[in-house]
């Protein structure tokens, strides 16, 4: 092998054999992960890279914990954001949601064991935290058809023994999401099955030291790909030829290029299309001096999601007083139910504290306040008071939650609509925000 050759397999020649986060510096690694793009714009911003081995150690210690905490035997998973989580290893993350062939199952004593896809065990093999690679958890009628139930029932051994050899045979089991015939099977073994998303949901809502890291480093690559969409928008749509899903597919792109992975909604809408909000982008022409306003639902660079929303004018005349007064109103909204935010206060006082909208704003308001937010929207869920429903989040925040404060302006039958939405760090003194990207100075009031 020449030392030409090596050079080429390098994702970049000057960082040695591993990079800063602490990943091989081999771009035919299994293992997926930011681009070398990514990390020269992380470094010319100074940020702090993850340190990877840790952050797994971190999760897989937290998930463990939670399980004895509550007296169960393991947690078996099937959401592919619960194995992100667990293992950090990914396989065909969107084809998984809808056709479920992974699980883990993580045993009160730490012993963690995936089932993957047929042939592919050695997706998570660069994990020493993953102990046992096995196939034989996909229990969805198009891969065993009139079978399932004989899939399940191996299945389900392969878990019963595997919790007697490491839980000392606590019939205990938490479960995420799982396929009718696998429920069956796993009662049928003994098991008593128990909320697995409460498990998962509380344990992945406080963030270790170094997924925050990851998660300012997903950010800045998500709102460097926003600003590339902005520009676009702002150069093509006054030539009259730019549709919604030209400007949404800069997004896509730019996500990509910086090691992202997807993005889970079209929330781009234009000019009267963005009222009511929900509708998802499309073929429209954006038309010079419309507002243009969309939500990023991305999931990022190490699999984080970066959930922000802005609203753009786009065009050489001024917007209407009424978009610029819903958009200061908006802009308030937010910023005055951040100020809530600090560790110890309880998510019921944040619905009774909000700032609240105009009445002619209150029917078309968002679903929530706020969100919490890691590898995908997560726990919990702030509602609005009247939306609130009582008992069912009653926990304080803690410091290393991440939150995503929202706002929607829109009036019924109105003609635009102003969706913006931050991401915030939640600390011991208050909070953090993680997104910079500035308001639009002209639906701002900006002369």
């Amino acid at each position: 092998m020449t030392p030409h050759y090596r050079d080429t397999r390098k994702i970049d020649p000057n960082k040695g054999s591993h990079l800063p986060d602490g990943s091989p510096n081999d771009a035919n690694r299994v293992e997926i992960g930011p681009t070398l793009l990514a990390f020269r714009e992380w470094e010319a911003a100074g940020l702090v890279l993850p340190d990877l081995k840790a952050m797994r150690h971190f999760r897989w210690e937290r998930l463990t914990q939670h399980i004895v905490a509550r007296g169960y035997g393991g947690l078996l998973m099937f959401d592919p954001l619960n194995i992100r989580y667990a293992t950090d290893s990914t396989n065909m993350q969107l084809w998984n949601t809808h056709n479920p062939f992974r699980a883990v199952l993580l045993c009160a004593d730490g012993y963690m064991v995936i089932w993957d896809y047929k042939n592919s065990p050695f997706l998570s093999e660069f994990n020493p935290l993953v102990r046992e690679q096995r196939a034989g958890a996909d229990l969805f009628y198009f891969d065993r058809g009139d079978k399932v139930d004989v899939a399940a029932d191996a299945f389900s051994n392969e878990v019963r023994q595997l919790v007697s050899a490491h839980a000392g045979g606590n019939s205990r089991l938490a479960v995420d999401k799982i396929m009718l015939h696998g429920l069956r099977a796993l009662e049928a073994q003994g098991f008593e099955i128990m909320e697995g998303e409460e498990v998962t949901e509380k344990c992945r809502a406080v963030k270790g030291p170094d997924e925050i890291r990851a998660m300012r480093c997903a950010s800045h690559a998500c709102e460097t790909a926003v600003k590339k969409m902005e520009d676009f928008a702002r150069s093509e749509v006054p030539k009259g030829q730019t549709s919604e899903d030209d400007i949404w597919a800069v997004m896509h792109s730019e996500n990509i290029k910086r090691g992202g992975e997807w993005i889970e909604t079209r929330l781009l809408t234009s000019g009267p299309r963005t009222n009511p909000w929900f509708q998802e982008c499309g073929p429209r022409i954006v038309q010079n001096n419309e507002i243009v306003a969309f939500d990023t639902d991305l999931v990022g660079s190490y699999g984080i999601c970066v959930d922000i929303s802005r609203t753009w004018w786009v065009g050489d005349q001024k917007p209407r007083a009424d978009m610029i007064y819903a958009m200061q109103h908006a802009v308030e909204h937010i910023q005055t139910n951040k100020q809530m935010l600090k560790a110890g206060v309880m998510i019921p006082e944040l619905s009774a504290g909000t700032h609240v909208l105009d009445a002619q704003f209150q029917a078309g308001k968002y679903g929530c306040l706020m969100h919490g937010v890691g590898l995908c929207d997560e726990w919990p869920l702030v509602a609005y008071p009247e939306k609130a429903v009582a008992g069912a989040y009653d926990y304080p925040l803690e410091a290393g939650m991440v939150l995503c404060v929202e706002a929607l302006v829109q009036t019924k039958g109105g003609d635009f609509a102003i969706k913006l939405e931050d991401q915030v760090l939640v600390t011991e003194e208050g909070f953090e925000d993680l997104t910079t990207y500035e308001f639009d100075p002209a639906l701002m009031g900006a002369p």
